[in-house]
């Protein structure tokens, strides 16, 4: 059945044109950074063109950038949404102009009939690229790792570059102004705690018998988790904020199914939820780059002093929790049989997925009155799907996945945390990444989860202002 309402039209829209981004080849708006700015100047172009022309109290603040000159004629707000979000998908995405002029004439209420509309629409858009040219890109021309130890460098096992190195360097930010910084990663049993949990639960299958002693090894079930929550720019998904936005989606219209015309709560929420998440994407890789801390693959295989580019043997006995060929599980290669798992190409500290998933889903806790630390009833009655597990994706092996069907029991505050956590069951990242170890209501200044809780509070507070 097509969707009527115009946000979740083009919404769809925005998340298909993620998902080809990733499959078509022609490297439009790829990777978790660019991915996120795109679909929040999509979002805030939606946004702008409702709340210019039909100001009220769900944006009591106005609009994200000053509303454009008055257009002749009375401009028809299904058209402006239309035009704004056109506008700015074909401007990023622009390999997918074809299917996005058949999705306008698909438009709802005849959107391409309203020339003041349009007109309209088109100026915000025009406005949104504007104020974002300078942003910086996700290249990574001039950077060198270092040899150090702890610091981060390439996945041994796949040939890669570094993504975003200078992406957080000069943040234009979308609703924040502070310049959150993380503490450092803990240091001495806390980090061999992490470095023991993620050696054992993010193994590499192949590999589980070079495992010694007891403890806990990795589950089915926490195997689970970590595909569910992949996205990792597969072929057919596409990355993390569209899996963010497919869960906040379904709460939303769940909400908000008594409204009898939502459209400016879904204009308003989607707003702030992808531009958290892009303030998020600009904020990680700062710190990401500022710590450039080791992936596990490096920090396992490297433990030991006499391991790695900097290495000399100066210990008296090889360190037991050093395994010079350790592999982790890996980020999921879906949808490319004959491919290899493998960890993402930048530094590990904090971790982007807790920091999109923590600010997309604590700015919906908080438009939904529900902010506070502890489990909430925003996902009662709902199942979620992941692409990842639809019965549909393979795996790099070329095996069809089962379909599952999960629930937040905890609500969005247990998504937030097995979020973080699914990253370690893939073994890319160390526990801390996400939230220090036992930090149950996320209070310590450590990791993704805190960082991106912080983003959503401040862009919710700052109501989708830029800094001046």
């Amino acid at each position: 059945m097509e969707q009527t309402n115009p946000i979740l039209f083009w919404n769809d829209v925005a998340m298909e044109a993620n998902r080809q981004s990733h499959t078509n080849g022609k490297e439009e708006q790829t990777g978790p950074t660019m991915s996120s700015r795109a679909q929040a100047i999509v979002h805030l172009a939606m946004h702008d063109a409702w709340f210019a022309i039909n100001p009220g109290p769900e944006a009591p603040l106005g609009t994200y950038l000053p509303p454009p000159p008055d257009t002749p004629g009375q401009p028809a707000t299904n058209a402006a949404i239309a035009s704004a979000a056109y506008c700015t998908l074909a401007s990023l995405f622009p390999s997918q102009r074809a299917y996005f002029d058949e999705r306008l004439s698909a438009a709802p209420k005849s959107a391409t009939l309203d020339l003041a509309g349009q007109r309209y629409g088109l100026l915000i858009a025009q406005a949104l690229l504007e104020a974002r040219k300078d942003d910086n890109d996700a290249k990574d021309t001039g950077y060198s790792p270092s040899t150090g130890r702890f610091r981060h460098r390439p996945d041994p096992d796949n040939k890669q570059g570094f993504h975003g190195p200078f992406y957080g360097l000069k943040p234009h930010l979308f609703g924040t102004q502070t310049v959150f910084e993380l503490n450092p990663p803990p240091s001495g049993g806390d980090y061999l705690s992490a470095l023991a949990q993620v050696r054992r639960e993010g193994i590499k299958p192949e590999l589980t018998d070079t495992l010694a002693g007891g403890g806990s090894r990795r589950s089915p079930r926490e195997t689970l988790t970590g595909i569910f929550w992949g996205y990792d720019g597969a072929k057919g998904l596409g990355t993390p904020p569209r899996l963010y936005n497919q869960i906040v989606r379904k709460v939303m219209e769940k909400q908000e199914a008594a409204d009898p015309d939502p459209t400016a709560r879904y204009a308003r929420l989607l707003a702030l939820v992808h531009a958290a998440m892009a303030d998020a994407g600009i904020l990680a890789w700062r710190e990401k780059y500022r710590y450039d801390y080791w992936r596990p693959v490096v920090g396992i295989r490297e433990h030991d002093e006499s391991m790695g580019p900097a290495g000399s043997d100066q210990t008296a006995a090889f360190s037991a929790d050093c395994d010079p060929f350790w592999l982790p599980f890996g980020a999921p290669k879906s949808n490319e049989p004959g491919t290899k798992n493998f960890t993402p190409p930048f530094p590990a500290y904090p971790s982007g997925h807790a920091s999109f998933g923590s600010a997309a889903f604590q700015m919906t806790r908080i438009y939904y009155g529900t902010g506070a630390a502890g489990a909430d009833t925003l996902c009662d009655g709902l199942e979620f799907v992941s692409d990842e597990l639809n019965g549909v994706t393979t795996d790099n092996h070329g095996t069809v996945r089962p379909r599952h069907s999960q629930k937040f029991r905890e609500g969005l505050w247990g998504a937030i945390r097995e979020n973080g956590l699914s990253r370690v069951y893939l073994g890319v990242h160390w526990v801390f990444d996400a939230f220090a170890a036992g930090d149950t209501n996320f209070t310590q200044n450590i990791g993704g989860v805190p960082l991106g809780m912080k983003i959503a509070e401040e862009v919710h507070t700052r109501g989708l202002k830029p800094p001046v």
